[in-house]
């Protein structure tokens, strides 16, 4: 612990000194020109933040710390005997900068053993909500139950100097990553499993664990659990879960908050649910055909019947990717490996072959390619994971991996409170006008 510690801190003065001399000299330049449109519509395009741990390449799919995921999975440390990455050497990765080493891996692992222990009254939290609650509410009360054990929370209360804050930002990112894995599995096998839980193995790698817990023992499933945890972790800093620990956390919200905050964004239909709205839509379409293994032609068929009615088809197009999402190929890699005649994901395989056509004839569509939400859900369905809502909090465990690696990096770069300026229609049409300029100072 200490030594990660140390390495971290090495790295984040390195950073800090080389941030304050790009901005001594550079600050001034303009990047990018901001549209009106953009103000209106989500700010997309505006570049507007700094996130160290990834950048979303058109083309390439997701970059950590530079590296593709075809190349996580080459270089990071994975468990003995497997063939997927540990989750652990990610987040090493992510906070770091550099490819850890087995032994900095299993450094990880050892402290995430030791740090799991959760107090009761945080099940008493998730228990005091009906058994009708959305995984997602019941796993987010959890985190916020957990809050009392923040050591920012109270270090700030007790007085603390600026430059320590990301000290105490480090140990309460540690611990949060060391206990949600039980959070999931508590809130999943007290909705869909009688309440039956299954005690931590503090032998096990922490997505190893988390598959334990959840009450999957297949080699496989594990190894499902850390090829999951590893490529849905990150995904730079503009997205809503992303974005909101980083603004919930520059108010100097502790990381219990911060995280709570980001995930309550996941949560959305237009960002961590989609991973539900995909297999729920083809499940949909299997009763709606009666058949487990529609053709083609039947896919095509239903594929334009959803268009038609004016809805999406989940799991396709991205705001950013110009290309198939490397995250859906790494996850067809898997199943061709694990599953190959497994009827559900033959059918995402054959969506797959039958999707991007119909939609680029549209002519509106800037990428019709699957992104990760397209394939991940068949893997799970294939194990026995049928639960959909579920689905979310598992990527909420991921994600922990990536937004609470940028809040420590946030904290040791001092990076202040954000609060962009927002102006009013009525300024907008006085600063067309010429009658005010409001923008200009």
């Amino acid at each position: 612990m200490d030594a990660l510690r140390a390495k971290f801190k090495e790295k984040a003065d390195i950073a800090t000194a080389e941030i304050k001399e790009i901005l001594a000299k550079n600050g001034n330049k303009v990047i990018g020109e901001v549209k009106l449109s953009q103000i209106y519509q989500g700010m997309r395009g505006m570049t507007g933040l700094v996130t160290e741990t990834s950048l979303l390449d058109a083309q390439e799919g997701i970059r950590f710390r530079g590296y593709t995921i075809p190349e996580l999975r080459e270089k990071l440390p994975k468990a003995p005997g497997g063939t997927e990455p540990l989750p652990e050497g990610l987040f090493y990765l992510l906070l770091i900068g550099e490819i850890p080493t087995a032994a900095d891996t299993d450094a990880i692992t050892a402290i995430w053993q030791r740090r799991s222990h959760i107090p009761n009254h945080v099940f008493d939290a998730i228990d005091a909500l009906p058994l009708s609650a959305h995984p997602m509410t019941m796993y987010v009360t959890g985190i916020m139950a957990l809050q009392t054990e923040s050591k920012f929370a109270k270090q700030y209360a007790e007085g603390m100097n600026k430059k320590d804050y990301w000290a105490a930002v480090f140990d309460d990112t540690m611990d949060l990553l060391a206990r949600i894995p039980h959070i999931a599995a508590y809130v999943y096998r007290r909705k869909y499993k009688n309440n039956e839980h299954i005690n931590p193995n503090g032998l096990l790698d922490w997505a190893g664990n988390l598959a334990h817990m959840l009450g999957y023992t297949r080699d496989s499933f594990k190894a499902l659990m850390r090829l999951y945890m590893t490529i849905h972790s990150d995904h730079e800093g503009g997205n809503v879960s992303a974005h909101t620990t980083h603004l919930v956390g520059s108010a100097l919200s502790d990381p219990y908050l911060s995280y709570a905050a980001g995930m309550n964004g996941l949560a959305g239909p237009l960002h961590g649910l989609a991973n539900q709205e995909v297999i729920k839509w083809i499940f949909e379409m299997q009763e709606e055909l009666n058949t487990k293994s529609p053709t083609k032609e039947q896919i095509e068929q239903y594929v334009r019947k959803t268009l038609k009615e004016g809805k999406v088809v989940p799991g396709y197009g991205h705001a950013v990717l110009r290309k198939t999402d490397p995250r859906f190929i790494a996850q067809m890699e898997f199943g061709k490996r694990h599953m190959p005649d497994d009827p559900l994901v033959q059918t995402v395989w054959n969506i797959y072959e039958t999707v991007p056509s119909i939609l680029q004839s549209l002519g509106k569509v800037k990428n019709p390619w699957p992104n990760v939400d397209a394939h991940s859900g068949a893997l799970l369905v294939h194990y026995g994971l049928v639960e959909y809502e579920f689905y979310t909090v598992l990527f909420a465990v991921s994600r922990a991996l990536g937004v609470l690696a940028s809040l420590c990096w946030d904290r040791a770069l001092g990076f202040p409170l954000e609060r962009p300026k927002s102006v009013t229609t009525e300024s907008v049409k006085l600063w067309l006008e010429g009658k005010d300029e409001i923008w200009d100072a």
